[in-house]
């Protein structure tokens, strides 16, 4: 699939993004991959900085999170627009924003089948892969430069 031509990507509040960020996750998490909606969403959404890409129809197509400790998490992006870039552009807005906000190192527990498309954006894989919400994961680090 080619890159969308117009890809907004948006950083902000859960309060503000709330709507759109769910609805990819919910999609993609509790439809898709069956993850109970009890998992899905959990108290860290208030704390996080949230970014949402939408495509030039104004819909979200990809999603993600950083938690104030670093930890970037609930990355999904809709069947529609996996493939173009999407996906690789929200994480790269929340590498950025965790670069701005002074971490030295962002973590993330990345789902088996994508762990090459985060070590495609400099995350390493640490330790065995475990199991979460039903599937397989491994942990990742990315150290960020001064």
């Amino acid at each position: 699939m080619p890159i969308p031509p117009t890809i907004r990507i948006v950083l902000g509040t859960w309060e503000r993004l709330r709507d759109d960020a769910y609805a990819v996750r919910h999609e993609v998490f509790v439809l898709e991959q069956l993850v109970p909606v009890d998992i899905e969403l959990d108290d860290d959404d208030p704390l996080a900085v949230h970014a949402v890409a939408y495509g030039a129809d104004g819909a979200p197509v990809a999603t993600g999170r950083l938690l104030p400790d670093g930890h970037i998490g609930r990355m999904a992006v809709r069947k529609v627009a996996r493939g173009s870039g999407v996906g690789g552009q929200v994480l790269d807005a929340l590498i950025a924003q965790g670069h701005g906000d002074g971490h030295r190192m962002l973590l993330l527990h990345a789902q088996t089948h994508a762990r090459g498309f985060y070590e495609a954006h400099g995350f390493m894989a640490q330790g065995e892969e475990f199991v979460e919400a039903g599937i397989n994961h491994i942990a990742m680090a990315h150290v960020l430069g001064g």
